[in-house]
């Protein structure tokens, strides 16, 4: 089987990993606008051919991780190059636009819009895990429009990879990922951007740091050239939700302006929740 990664970053190279070990006769083409990339790709035994797009007509299988501004005019450009044979999958943060702009491609069945929930703050071939997909949840979009054979072909590896698959609208998606995902990055720039800002005057600050502070803020060091064009795909969802976090944050802040501390505590403690939900138990749940 020819699989060809375009992207060989840490989803790119992570999936590559697990196709090696998965799928070991398979052979792996590696295709990215960074030479460098493609050359420590390679280096790493990510990829076993530097590619390009004159030879798509081979691939069984193309897997798209670059970033989603990117993805939008190349995905097009791939399903073109593509045979009808081929299954192109993605694994954009933003699937509502990707979806909308392909919608009357002729092409349209060759492709599965996904988004697998995995990473890390790491970007580059050197990122890249082995395992990254164990036991994440791989959201596809739009299936029905996805030739039942390519879908399958995609759903084995996937499954192989021990993903757990969730199929959801892309509106939905966008809306949602908003809230787990997007703002969690805004919420962890802003918190280091606050945190620096500080330290220009008070040089110790990052000597009092603890591993809560990093945990919180691990999520600044991701790549802007990625997450600002995500930003921009699902501006709208995200305006939204950064207004009720503002709303969450003044309340809180009132709440120590009155000296409310029972408030304080009541807030916390429902909110501790949040582990039963992350532990997949229902709120509702006796």
């Amino acid at each position: 089987m020819n699989i060809f990664i375009i992207g060989i970053g840490l989803i790119g190279g992570s999936m590559a990993k697990d196709i090696k070990r998965i799928m070991p006769y398979a052979k792996i083409y590696g295709i990215d606008a960074s030479e460098s990339h493609l050359e420590e790709a390679f280096a790493l035994n990510l990829i076993d051919i530097k590619s390009s797009y004159d030879d798509l007509g081979i691939a069984d299988m193309v897997i798209v991780s670059i970033p989603v501004d990117v993805l939008v005019t190349e995905l097009p450009k791939i399903l073109d190059a593509v045979n009808d044979a081929c299954v192109v999958f993605d694994g954009g943060s933003t699937k509502n636009l990707i979806c909308k702009q392909l919608e009357d491609h002729p092409k349209r069945r060759n492709y599965l819009a996904c988004h697998p929930i995995a990473g890390t703050e790491f970007s580059g071939p050197s990122a890249a895990i082995e395992g990254l997909y164990n036991g994440k949840t791989n959201i596809i979009c739009e299936v029905e429009k996805t030739a039942f054979k390519l879908q399958e072909r995609a759903l084995e590896l996937f499954q192989s990879m021990g993903m757990r698959i969730r199929y959801m609208n892309p509106e939905a998606h966008d809306k949602h990922i908003a809230y787990v995902s997007h703002l969690s990055h805004i919420s962890a720039f802003m918190l280091g951007k606050t945190v620096i800002e500080k330290e220009q005057n008070e040089r110790d600050i990052f000597d009092m740091a603890g591993s809560g502070f990093e945990s919180t803020v691990r999520l600044a060091k991701s790549s802007p050239a990625m997450w600002t064009p995500i930003f921009e795909q699902n501006k709208d969802n995200v305006v939204e939700t950064l207004e009720e976090y503002i709303q969450n944050l003044e309340e809180f802040k009132q709440m120590l302006l009155e000296d409310n501390f029972e408030g304080i505590y009541n807030v916390m403690n429902n909110t501790n929740k949040i582990k039963s939900i992350l532990n997949g138990i229902p709120l509702n749940k006796k």
